[in-house]
């Protein structure tokens, strides 16, 4: 739905994938303007079962309070659980209610779950979840984090559905984020560009089994410059089949 980095795009939407997984519907990040990106797409208010957010950043998160509104008005009445890290539910929980987005006008249950490290989440009959830490958010927790300050959490997710199973990166500290998630072999590793070097994938991945590659979240330099980009790309994944979105498509895998 959105590839967009965290510099803001004209022609980039923010983070937001839409996974369709078996009977499950999983939404992961909900960067702007997803609430239009999931009307124009003819999704309906029901269709999506879960919402994982990877962290607290507003190219990933910050499409979430419009998202919410348009599910209400549309006329929601199916659950929704939310999902993202613990320091952001009580200001999300505020923020809807300054916004006017009580939980008592909403025809659904709106509940905001805590994700715990390793602690895999299911989604309906087909899908389970499981949350690994990145390093994205070490050097601002480092700086500002002390003893009372914000846990600072980010995760990338590993997402299985029968034998199917998808790496989610999210945003990553260094490539070795990922080590933990490509143990076994994955159907596909959708990896952020943003703080992760081509040529570093590329020899991360060396040994390691990947079917296919989608590449986002790639920095503007990189976006400008497609042509040139798929062509590093090619270089570095070798015989490793890799996609590069720009917003909109349907990937099967």
């Amino acid at each position: 739905m959105g590839v967009g980095d965290g510099w803001p795009c004209a022609d980039r939407a923010h983070a937001a994938f839409l996974y369709r997984l078996g009977t499950a519907t999983v939404l992961v990040d909900s960067g702007e303007p997803i609430s239009g990106l999931i009307d124009n797409a003819k999704i309906a208010a029901d269709e999506i079962d879960a919402v994982l957010i990877t962290h607290l950043h507003m190219d990933h998160v910050g499409g979430l309070f419009m998202l919410l509104q348009g599910l209400w008005l549309e006329g929601r009445t199916k659950p929704l659980p939310v999902h993202m890290p613990a320091e952001g539910i009580d200001p999300f929980r505020a923020m809807l209610r300054a916004g006017y987005v009580f939980d008592e006008l909403l025809k659904f249950s709106l509940e905001f779950v805590p994700i715990k490290p390793g602690q895999p989440i299911r989604i309906g009959r087909s899908v389970r979840v499981t949350p690994f830490p990145t390093s994205h958010l070490a050097g601002l927790k480092k700086r500002f984090g002390g003893r009372n300050g914000p846990a600072f959490e980010a995760f990338s997710f590993l997402i299985e559905s029968g034998r199917k199973r998808v790496v989610h990166s999210g945003d990553v500290g260094t490539v070795a984020d990922l080590g933990p998630l490509l143990d076994r072999p994955a159907d596909v590793l959708v990896c952020e560009l943003a703080h992760v070097g081509l040529e570093e994938l590329g020899e991360f991945l060396k040994g390691r089994k990947v079917k296919q590659v989608v590449l986002v979240h790639l920095p503007g330099l990189m976006w400008r410059d497609l042509p040139k980009t798929r062509r590093c790309a090619e270089k570095a994944l070798g015989k490793t089949g890799f996609v590069i979105p720009t917003g909109g498509e349907v990937i099967a895998f």
